[in-house]
């Protein structure tokens, strides 16, 4: 679940646990429906950013404590908690560290023990909220793909929320994106970016060129005619019918936007631009153009394209496939500043 601060993300997360209960729908686990069903009887589990791991007990006590607390050995016979413990620290890759105290392990390791203590019991599903938020960058990434072995290797639902878009993309099989408390789009990562289905979506996931125009109508059964930029541009239509002539949002992602000094050639939608900015990022340049009417528009420009070197004030073309491009309903553009205000409260 990927959405900026108090857009719900946390509340339903809750939901599901049982400690809040919906005003209508319903929550299902497993088929069941689970609305009603206190905290205790569900069977979930929850990691939050904070471990809480008992500092005085080792590694492997504070993963047993669960099914120790149930009486795992009595219910399913004995050795039964010796050898669901062995097994998860096996999977989180900690056997070796078994006899340690949380205190002398690092941060990724502690939140590994959290995993194999909320997964121990083999749970429905597993709910974890912003876990990753108090470790560093490196190791934020590290452990986004341990996370991901680690879902395949147990096989058991995770729900996670985050407001990291990256995160989201890397980690998630499929993509809840949220807004002022209602769900905008579900969807596979790839989806999710190639074909968001709301200005807000686009916006929200990853970087996007967005311009307001109107659609005026269809150019060929594949692509429809959008007004924006001071041209008349071929677009991928996107999932929403929007009539003719009615209020449209144009998206290009700056990956796939193409720049040159000559004319482009073919069946390509561009404009004239002029250089603004131009800003070093390791595998590509950003730049920042204007387009004829002063739009901005924004280019990752890789190696490939093989372009002279640019310098603000300078006129080339920028272009890009029409299917590179999607339609979207018409709606307030948010500015970059209102981006950076939703990351930031998040």
């Amino acid at each position: 679940m990927l959405g900026p601060s108090g857009c719900g993300k946390t509340t339903t997360l809750r939901m599901i646990a049982g400690f809040e209960t919906p005003s209508e729908g319903a929550i299902r686990l497993e088929g069941a429906d689970v609305s009603r069903t206190p905290p205790n009887k569900r069977n979930v589990n929850t990691v939050f950013q904070h471990y809480a791991l008992f500092p005085h007990m080792t590694v492997w006590d504070n993963v047993a404590y669960g099914p120790r607390s149930a009486q795992l050995d009595k219910r399913e016979g004995k050795g039964t908690v010796r050898k669901r413990v062995d097994e998860l620290l096996e999977i989180v890759r900690l056997s070796d560290f078994a006899q340690r105290k949380p205190a002398q392990l690092s941060g990724g390791q502690q939140q590994r023990v959290a995993l194999a203590r909320a997964l121990v019991n083999y749970p429905s599903a597993l709910l974890l909220d912003e876990p990753l938020g108090a470790l560093d960058l490196k190791l934020r990434h590290a452990m986004q793909f341990e996370l991901k072995r680690i879902q395949r290797e147990v096989g058991i639902t995770f729900v996670y929320v985050t407001h990291d878009q990256e995160e989201a993309l890397t980690m998630s099989d499929r993509i809840a994106v949220m807004n002022a408390g209602n769900v905008d789009q579900i969807g596979t990562p790839t989806e999710i970016y190639d074909r968001p289905s709301t200005v807000f979506v686009a916006s929200f996931i990853g970087q996007a060129n967005l311009w307001s125009g109107r659609q005026t109508g269809r150019a060929n059964r594949e692509f429809v005619e959008v007004e924006v930029l001071g041209s008349t541009l071929k677009a991928r239509p996107g999932d929403t019918t929007i009539e003719p002539g009615g209020h449209a949002a144009l998206m290009v992602r700056p990956e796939r936007v193409r720049v040159s000094i000559d004319a482009p050639t073919g069946d390509v939608a561009g404009v004239r631009a002029t250089v603004r900015d131009l800003t070093f990022q390791g595998p590509v340049v950003r730049l920042l153009l204007a387009a004829p009417d002063d739009s901005e528009i924004i280019a990752h420009v890789g190696p490939e394209q093989d372009l002279p070197l640019l310098r603000p004030g300078d006129e080339v073309y920028v272009c890009w496939a029409p299917d590179a491009s999607l339609v979207l309903p018409g709606a307030d553009i948010p500015t970059t500043e209102d981006l950076e205000e939703m990351l930031d409260d998040s």
